[in-house]
């Protein structure tokens, strides 16, 4: 085990805040180069959710 491992074990994760499902108000005027490459590829991921989900729901059908 290291040394980080270590350091993890004793740390107390309780006051973590709690992950949510948050919508985030995108602002291309802001935006820097990752943040556009993010937004590309989140749309891209849901365009492939929405396509299986096509897909998986005409093989139940």
């Amino acid at each position: 085990m290291s040394n980080r491992d270590l350091d993890l074990e004793k740390q107390n994760f309780a006051n973590l805040p709690i992950g949510k499902n948050e919508d985030v108000e995108f602002s291309e005027e802001n935006a820097d180069d990752a943040d556009r490459i993010a937004m590309k590829r989140a749309e891209e991921a849901d365009a492939r959710v929405q396509t299986n989900a096509k897909a998986q729901a005409q093989r139940l059908l």
